[in-house]
């Protein structure tokens, strides 16, 4: 038989099945990195909002809007890394939807200013709403050309649809201060019980063939991008610094901290796979991917809090040497019990052992009460020590328990 030559790069249409769950070498496809690097933009817009606010001592109210704001990054996020982890085609139509949604997260990030701002969050809603409905449209397909599991994707789609009302609701009658602030954070909570409710639900029917090694990967690829959103966001803050002022030992500290806190946490994030252990245990899945929204939050937040303990270094803030050291501690503190947390979901020997974990978040929490003693920059060096020698910690215990093995 003739060589028919190479495959053609670019499909037209591919029927959208279920893609098997032990597919050999599954990886992020080239489409998903450049899908991811738009969240690097929304995901710097509201880092930059939180340092903002608290430069400006308003840490409480940026931080509830930093949360709800980085739940609409987080859950589009999430939500199209499963669903491309059953049905990505690669053809023209998915690549299409795929780009819509590209164009709904930079709408969302555009927004985060007026939202910070001014309280203004119909930018950030028509964001997540073009996202949200090209995710629709793409369950909409499956549920036509996968039969299987057509029950399934109509239910995502119809429950994906609905909410869209209801977070449009929201803000139209906020606009006309037809609800106070409470109701509408009640009504933020209640919507984000249900969108968290949708997957369960959808998948009572029949559930969907995510691969376990491919979303370890995705997970770990948005690790990664947080974590270089934190070294972004030192980065700027010190480039300011040095526009202003001489280089300091202050900063020098602040700075070398940061960096080798970032490489710690990167270290305790990848020390153990979690695509064996989400192979294992299906039935966890659900909890450890929720659980990453704080994983996530936390190592944004961190981003907020090194670029303010920067900032401080050469200019007066309307925050104190405490509040920064806490703005560094706090995110730290809850990324490692997280960290913790979600491992007890897929694996009965997790990664951070609990008797290492917790005295470092203890640490972590006390060691900010010092700081009128010795500065915030010499507290945030204790910080980056206690997660290096959680780090080392870790890695003898681990070291130790495979050779028992």
């Amino acid at each position: 038989m003739p060589d028919s030559g190479p495959a053609p790069s670019i499909r037209i249409r591919v029927r959208m099945t279920a893609r098997p769950i032990d597919e050999p070498h599954r990886v992020s496809s080239q489409l998903e990195l450049l899908f991811d690097l738009t969240f690097v933009v929304a995901v710097a817009a509201a880092t930059e909002q939180f340092a903002h606010t608290i430069a400006e001592g308003h840490a409480a109210d940026g931080l509830l809007l930093y949360l709800q704001v980085f739940f609409a990054i987080w859950w589009a996020w999430m939500n199209f890394t499963w669903f491309a982890s059953s049905y990505d085609t690669d053809d023209v139509p998915y690549r299409l939807l795929t780009m819509v949604q590209m164009a709904g997260v930079l709408v969302l990030a555009a927004g985060v200013p007026s939202a910070a701002d001014h309280g203004d969050y119909r930018t950030v809603v028509v964001g997540y709403v073009i996202m949200r409905l090209a995710l629709v449209a793409q369950w909409l397909r499956a549920s036509v050309e996968d039969p299987e599991r057509r029950r399934t994707a109509r239910r995502y789609a119809l429950g994906i649809s609905v909410l869209q009302v209801g977070w449009i609701l929201r803000v139209y009658l906020g606009e006309r201060d037809l609800l106070n602030e409470s109701a509408q954070l009640a009504g933020f909570l209640i919507l984000v019980a249900l969108e968290l409710s949708v997957p369960r639900w959808a998948e009572r029917t029949s559930t969907t063939n995510w691969h376990p090694h491919h979303i370890a990967e995705r997970y770990g690829l948005f690790t990664i991008i947080l974590l270089g959103e934190t070294i972004l966001a030192a980065t700027n803050a010190v480039r300011r610094a040095l526009e202003a002022t001489q280089v300091s030992a202050e900063l020098i500290t602040v700075a070398a901290s940061g960096l080798v806190m970032v490489f710690a946490l990167w270290w305790l994030y990848f020390l153990h796979p979690a695509g064996p252990g989400l192979a294992n245990r299906r039935e966890g899945s659900y909890r450890w991917g929720y659980g990453h929204y704080f994983i996530f939050a936390a190592l944004g937040a961190l981003g907020a809090g090194l670029e303010v303990a920067v900032e401080q270094t050469g200019h007066e803030l309307h925050i104190s040497p405490t509040g920064v050291s806490y703005a560094v501690a706090i995110p730290v503190a809850v990324f490692i019990g997280m960290l913790w947390i979600v491992h007890t979901f897929i694996s009965s020997t997790p990664t951070l052992h609990l008797g290492a974990a917790i005295p470092a978040i203890v640490t972590l929490l006390l060691l900010p009460l010092g700081t009128p003693l010795v500065g915030s920059p010499v507290t945030i060096a204790l910080l980056t020590a206690t997660c290096v020698a959680l780090a080392g910690i870790v890695s003898w215990l681990n070291a130790a328990e495979g050779l028992r093995q």
